[in-house]
């Protein structure tokens, strides 16, 4: 039994210190490897966010120029407006809004009494990192027409 103990030490020769070396470097790359992945998912899902918030910020825009519609002048020419977040100033909006013409004949109304104004809106809603969101939306508001009264007097019968 001691022949057997003396020669396995010999033959041996360190074998087991270069499968650990290695499977360590294997280890250590595999570490790497991760720690990378999900240093990127965390960059992409704060794009993410910052995307969203640009869109949020472009819909605050049209919000915003659809209830200014009634002072765009109706001579054609752009009206810009700008806005910011209450809550990030890094985040803002900008909207231009642009009288397009009207409709003289409008469904359900006797002609001539009321007009239809059509409006576009284009807003641009941005965020840091670059983050941008350009949104267009069609308006119409009702106007009195030549002969007819008021738009609070939609319901009211004619004399």
């Amino acid at each position: 039994m001691r022949k057997v103990i003396a020669r396995t030490p010999s033959r041996q020769r360190g074998a087991a210190l270069i499968v650990g070396m290695i499977m360590l470097a294997i280890l250590t790359l595999l570490a790497i490897t991760a720690m990378n992945t999900s240093s990127t998912e965390l960059i992409m899902a704060g794009n993410e966010q910052f995307r969203e918030r640009a869109f949020q910020m472009g819909e605050a825009g049209i919000e915003q120029a659809v209830r200014s519609l009634p002072t765009v002048p109706q001579d054609g020419k752009d009206v810009t407006r700008t806005g910011q977040s209450v809550a990030d100033p890094d985040d803002g909006y900008s909207t231009k809004s642009t009288y397009i013409g009207q409709d003289d004949d409008i469904p359900g109304f006797s002609a001539g009494k009321f007009i239809g104004l059509h409006y576009r809106i284009e807003s641009t809603g941005t965020s840091v990192r670059n983050a941008k969101s350009v949104q267009t939306q069609g308006a119409y508001l009702l106007g009195g027409g030549g002969s007819g009264g008021p738009v609070g007097d939609i319901g009211a019968a004619s004399p």
